[in-house]
């Protein structure tokens, strides 16, 4: 008899949108389901993996945990991403589900694609592409067109692009998924969810399903069994860079054929800082250099004197949230460690000064 496909749920969505809070409450409920996770990160700090392997879920092993640090993993497919499925799928007891969740800086396609490889294809299936999404940046204007400023700018110089790198990720990701979680409604009210839901709607031609989540609990049978086969549907899921190459084909212009998700419009690093004794001062100040320096995404791990756990720190934008995941390890060294993520243009030194002063 053949082996059934192991089915596949790939999460995906701009950074700080609630993936891994999704995953970590799906990983507490999965009703004795063994889940393997896969997980991709944007910097060199596993801050997702260490979240995930404390949720005290049968599911946070460290076996059941695979993270991949060395890069985008729709720019390492090859490298990366399919030696980690041939050795998953080598083991003694293969898992009932694999999740995989991407960076937020991630083209979701090439991953999907990656499950027509010959070693991957007759033994696992996409099961669905889950897209989160951030509903208060949306209803915020973060990723609307702001016309008025584009026709000034093109006014100043023609050979402007009109296109944001950050718009396009966030249409491919949409354009890519099979189910849109609209996160974090519970910071907006009805009509904030109702404009939210034709935003999104409005930039992609498909028509995934869209479910609404507050601090991103989502049933684990929402999230899994959808039954897309995703692989075998790639051609409807194209993103931009793939979308101009076939307009540029058809017109008979030269194009470059080798398309490179370039990630040098981000940049990330990490740090190390000393004990935090008021937490809540700390947040404050962190906030006043997020807002100066326009850094995209923070997070990580606060060692707090006199607490026995230690405090997670996670912030988008402006928006702050801390709490307590786990107690220090015996032999776990307490330190604290962030994550900064932003774009290529902003001042380096500046940005880790302005962090380190804050502790």
């Amino acid at each position: 008899m053949l082996q059934q496909k192991i089915p596949a749920t790939v999460i995906t969505g701009f950074l700080g949108a609630g993936k891994t809070t999704i995953i970590r409450n799906m990983l507490m409920n999965a009703n004795g389901k063994k889940i393997a996770l896969i997980i991709n990160e944007f910097g060199d700090l596993g801050v997702d993996g260490e979240v995930l392997k404390g949720c005290g879920a049968d599911n946070c092993s460290e076996d059941d945990i695979i993270e991949l640090t060395n890069g985008c993993i729709c720019c390492t497919v090859a490298d990366d991403f399919v030696p980690t499925m041939q050795k998953l799928l080598e083991r003694d007891e293969r898992p009932d589900h694999i999740v995989i969740e991407t960076s937020g800086l991630a083209l979701p396609q090439p991953l999907v694609a990656a499950f027509n490889w010959p070693d991957i294809r007759t033994r696992v299936t996409v099961d669905g592409v889950v897209t989160v999404v951030d509903s208060a940046a949306v209803a915020a204007g973060r990723f609307a067109d702001d016309h008025d400023r584009v026709d000034a700018m093109r006014e100043q110089d023609a050979s402007l692009d009109h296109d944001s790198p950050l718009e396009e990720l966030f249409e491919d990701q949409l354009t890519c998924a099979d189910l849109i979680v609209l996160n974090k409604t519970d910071l907006l009210d009805g009509d904030g969810i109702a404009a939210v839901r034709s935003e999104v709607a409005g930039r992609i031609n498909r028509k995934p399903t869209l479910v609404e989540a507050r601090n991103g609990e989502v049933p684990a049978i929402v999230l899994l069994g959808l039954g897309a086969g995703s692989e075998a549907d790639i051609e409807n899921r194209k993103s931009h860079h793939e979308l101009e190459h076939e307009a540029a084909h058809a017109s008979g212009e030269g194009h470059d054929h080798l398309h490179h998700h370039d990630h040098d419009e981000f940049e990330s690093f990490a740090l190390r800082l000393p004990a935090i004794t008021d937490p809540a001062a700390f947040v404050e100040r962190l906030r006043a250099v997020i807002e100066a320096h326009d850094i995209l995404r923070l997070k990580g791990f606060v060692d707090v004197p006199g607490k026995p756990m230690r405090l997670v720190v996670q912030a988008v934008g402006s928006r702050i949230d801390t709490y307590f995941d786990r107690p220090w390890a015996t032999g776990e060294k307490r330190e604290t460690r962030l994550v900064v993520i932003g774009l290529h243009d902003w001042d380096f030194a500046a940005v880790v000064e302005a962090v380190e002063k804050a502790a």
